[in-house]
C-alpha cells in the first residue's frame, strides 16, 4: 500500500512540476503515472550503472555531476514516454531539482 501511495504522490508533484516550469509539457494525469513509473524504474535500474562509470569526474566535481545524471535521466524518460516532454537538457537540470524540492516538501509533511 505504501508503494502505491508513493506513486501517486510522486505522480502529483511530476503534474506540479510540469505546470509550473515552462518548457515541459505533460498531457495529463496518466501520463505522469508513467512518468513515475519510468523514472522509478531507471533510477533503480540505470542510474546506479551511470553512477559509478562516473565516479572519478563525480568525485572530482564533488557530487555536482549527479545533477548532469539525473538531467540525463529525465532526458530518457522524456524520449521514453509519450505525452512528456522536456525541451532540453537545462529545463531538464532545473525540472529534476525543483521535482527533488516538491518531493522533499510534500514528505516533509505527511
Amino acid at each position: 500500500m505504501n508503494i502505491l501511495i508513493n506513486w501517486l504522490v510522486m505522480a502529483f508533484a511530476i503534474m506540479f512540476t510540469a505546470y509550473i516550469l515552462p518548457g515541459v509539457t505533460l498531457s495529463g494525469f496518466g501520463a505522469a503515472l508513467l512518468v513515475a513509473l519510468v523514472l522509478g524504474l531507471l533510477n533503480v535500474l540505470i542510474k546506479p550503472l551511470l553512477l559509478i562509470l562516473t565516479l572519478p569526474i563525480n568525485i572530482l566535481t564533488l557530487g555536482l555531476f549527479t545533477f548532469v545524471i539525473n538531467a540525463l535521466v529525465i532526458m530518457m524518460v522524456s524520449a521514453l514516454v509519450p505525452g512528456f516532454k522536456v525541451e532540453g537538457f537545462w529545463v531538464a537540470m532545473i525540472f529534476s531539482i525543483v521535482l527533488s524540492i516538491v518531493l522533499y516538501l510534500i514528505n516533509s509533511i505527511k
